[in-house]
């Protein structure tokens, strides 16, 4: 039995999930330049409400 296979989530090419693969779950450095541009530009987030300890903690203000 092979190593376990996972698709890019950039391109959807198939990468063999293997400790060779240094890009994994990517199929290589620029589909992961790729997703991570995406997570940088707000393309891509992670569901939820904001967190009130962040806007109340000290230094937060606008002023500072």
């Amino acid at each position: 039995m092979g190593a376990p296979r996972v698709r890019c989530p950039t391109c959807k090419r198939e990468v063999a999930w293997t400790a060779e693969s240094t890009w994994r779950p990517f199929c290589s450095d620029r589909c992961r330049l790729i997703d991570l541009g995406a997570w940088f530009t707000g393309e891509r987030s992670i569901a939820g409400d904001p967190d009130e300890t962040l806007e109340s903690a000290p230094g937060s203000s606008p002023e500072n």
